[in-house]
């Protein structure tokens, strides 16, 4: 029988699941406290115990889609041998979850210079992910001897995330924003595919 901790584990992923649903139709700024507990058929005031506000329950959501997100390219990235595909794939997976998930970061995308903390944290751990798995690619790449040794495949690593984001911004055409507009995001996706073949080959010479 489970437990009164087990059930309410069970109640809160429910929750999460039914706003995730409400976010991306609606968007953050559309969706009501009101409307999630209605499409759980939940009383409002139960929805507030298990999160206080509607911020609160949109950081929850958003830290669980970064698991989500980076359970995938471990589970996939792991298998991959060749560097280059370990990198594509990251790119198109990366491409993916932003295509898939668009109106629900209206939140980010129209908040990104004025974000809780709590976003930027979790935004950090993707990050942070991301180098660590890329860089045990390259590592292992290098020790097969299919490119060059590397004394620094974090570093690396992250001077090509850099790179892939300024693709974004270029596109973009804003600065200060890095979120793009959706009808960007193919030739985004297609500029960042050229600099990880130009960036491998680097590697290799």
């Amino acid at each position: 029988m489970s437990s009164v901790a087990d059930q309410q584990d069970i109640k809160k992923e429910k929750i999460l699941e039914a706003a995730y649903q409400q976010f991306l139709h609606y968007g953050y700024s559309k969706t009501t406290m009101n409307e999630i507990a209605g499409a759980l058929s939940m009383s409002k005031a139960l929805l507030y115990y298990y999160f206080p506000d509607k911020s609160q329950l949109y950081i929850a959501v958003t830290r669980k889609l970064a698991l989500e997100y980076l359970q995938q390219l471990e589970e996939n990235t792991s298998g991959i041998v060749n560097l280059k595909d370990a990198f594509i794939y990251q790119v198109n997976t990366h491409h993916d979850f932003i295509v898939n998930n668009y109106n629900f970061f209206d939140f980010i995308r129209l908040n990104e210079q004025n974000l809780p903390e709590e976003i930027w944290q979790i935004i950090e751990q993707i990050r942070q992910g991301e180098v660590g798995l890329l860089s045990d690619a390259i590592t292992s790449s290098a020790a097969r001897g299919e490119i060059k040794p590397v004394n620094n495949p974090r570093e690396i690593v992250d001077l090509m995330l850099d790179a892939l984001q300024g693709v974004r911004v270029g596109a973009k055409g804003l600065k200060k924003n890095t979120f793009p507009k959706k009808e960007h995001l193919d030739e985004i996706h297609k500029k960042r595919l050229l600099l990880i073949d130009i960036f491998i080959k680097g590697l290799m010479n």
